[in-house]
């Protein structure tokens, strides 16, 4: 493909997907600030039980998104599109209509089984129409939906909810997701090649207890601690294991489920890696945030979402301009000044207590979400250049799935953090107001401490980039064996 500007087709196709990729993401955290008001009408009693609208969702997309390499290699662009948005407008079909609690889980799985095919199919199609000296600016486009959707969902909800039910949520959603699933059949073109590849079932029933299994025992070990907890997390990593040691067989003969050739590409394992430590810190900070604003500061939960509002928006808005610089001067002056703004933010944050400004507390919130606007579109552009086409989906789906195990680890670890250090601060302690403020402080500054260790590990990553971007004619793969 010659390096020129891509055809206005092209732009109508990704902005087909791109606006239905805001759609889908935007809906995984609109139920975030609503489940107070299901437990109300669904007659729920205990906050564990449903917290499964969001575990339900999570779990979903961290089972099927290792599959999406072979669907998205399958199936064709049309057909995967079509069966990503029918299968989240007909979950959300379910979930508007939903008299009773196990019903909206059901919907909730079947909305998440189309947004985990989304974000794969979006940036496998990227990767396909624009070449790879206009990338940066175009993947710039996609960290809108990946940071914009998920900051305005919970303050859009919560707005929603100060004057209609829970249903309106999905509701005011259907005829978007309707909209968005009729123009994308107009629209889209196929693009790339399919390839008659079989599925390879015992990678499939690996991914189950792998992947599902993970991602609970590391989401519920930190708040609810239990043999079960402890035994999906070792059950989990065990199928992972075993999954991997597969995929790497299959490659001798058969197509993988999950082609794990594209980590034989020095560039995508650096990227990738910078991109894990720096979602953990993400993921574990915007857990922290909230609770040090409502714990400590006495913030109510629609405050406390519209305050993380401009963080979000700065992400957003920032990563178009990003995009563009990576394409002039490549990847390591961005990552690697994103990298120490997360770093000096989060030292900052771990000196948050009860006597913060909560404007400086913004203010530093929105410094961090910029930090790490300068480093997702370098990275992920950084790390999937050097694909060839043949891997392109694989490298998609790797990416994803490596986005949600890392997401779920950085909010598991930084919690389970932050209730040992409250632990041990309560030791010899009165159990007075004050003292339960400064158990609370002590816990939140030792997290935020660790969120500033990943950053520095971060800082460390960004600068073994190279500064010019690598693409698949000169990346130099490496044998993957088992």
């Amino acid at each position: 493909m010659p390096e020129s500007a891509p055809a206005p087709s092209t732009f109508a196709v990704i902005a087909v997907l791109l606006a239905a990729t805001f759609v889908v993401i935007l809906n995984e955290t609109l139920m975030n600030v609503a489940l107070p008001h299901l437990m109300t009408s669904l007659h729920i009693a205990e906050v564990s039980t449903v917290q499964w609208v969001a575990t339900a969702f999570m779990l979903t997309m961290s089972v099927v998104i290792p599959t999406t390499g072979f669907l998205l290699a399958r199936l064709s662009t049309r057909q995967a599109f079509t069966l990503a948005m029918g299968l989240f407008t007909a979950g959300t079909v379910v979930c508007a209509a939903a008299q009773s609690f196990p019903v909206l889980i059901l919907g909730r799985v079947v909305q998440a089984s189309g947004t985990a095919v989304m974000m794969p199919l979006l940036m496998t199609t990227i990767l396909q129409l624009v070449p790879p000296a206009r990338r940066g600016a175009v993947m710039g486009n996609v960290s809108i939906a990946i940071s914009v959707a998920p900051a305005i969902g919970p303050a859009l909800s919560g707005l929603i909810l100060q004057h209609f039910p829970w249903r309106a949520l999905f509701i005011m959603m259907l005829p978007i997701a309707v909209v968005m699933l009729c123009a994308g059949l107009a629209l889209l073109k196929n693009v790339g090649e399919r390839k008659a590849i079989k599925l390879d079932v015992p990678s499939v029933l690996l991914t189950i207890p792998g992947f599902g299994g993970f991602v609970y025992g590391i989401n519920e070990i930190a708040v609810h601690p239990s043999p079960v907890t402890v035994g999906a997390l070792v059950v989990g990593l065990a199928c992972i294991a075993a999954f991997c040691r597969r995929q790497i067989a299959l490659q001798q003969g058969r197509e993988p489920l999950l082609d794990l050739r594209v980590f034989a590409y020095k560039p995508f394992a650096k990227g990738l890696a910078l991109m894990t430590i720096s979602m953990i810190a993400m993921f574990g900070t915007i857990i922290l945030f909230p609770l040090y604003m409502q714990q400590l500061l006495g913030k109510d939960s629609l405050t406390t979402g519209l305050l993380m509002l401009p963080g979000g928006l700065i992400m957003g808005l920032a990563a178009p301009p990003v995009g563009r610089l990576f394409d002039r001067i490549g990847p390591r002056p961005l990552v690697v000044t994103g990298s120490a703004v997360l770093l000096a933010s989060t030292l900052v944050m771990s000196r948050f207590d009860h006597t913060t400004s909560m404007w400086l507390g913004l203010a530093v919130y929105t410094v961090f979400s910029a930090g790490l606007a300068l480093i997702f579109t370098p990275a992920f552009t950084y790390s999937l250049n050097p694909l060839p086409p043949h891997l392109y989906s694989h490298g998609s789906a790797t990416l994803s799935s490596l986005q949600q195990l890392s997401g779920g680890l950085g909010v598991a670890l930084l919690t389970g953090v932050m209730q040992a250090a409250r632990l041990v601060h309560l030791k010899g302690g009165d159990g007075g107001p004050a003292a339960q403020t400064s158990t609370a402080e002590a816990g939140l500054m030792t997290a935020f401490l660790v969120a500033a260790v990943f950053a520095a590990v971060g800082v460390v990553l960004a600068s073994r980039m190279r500064d010019k971007g690598t693409t698949a004619d000169s990346a130099e793969p490496q044998p993957v064996s088992a």
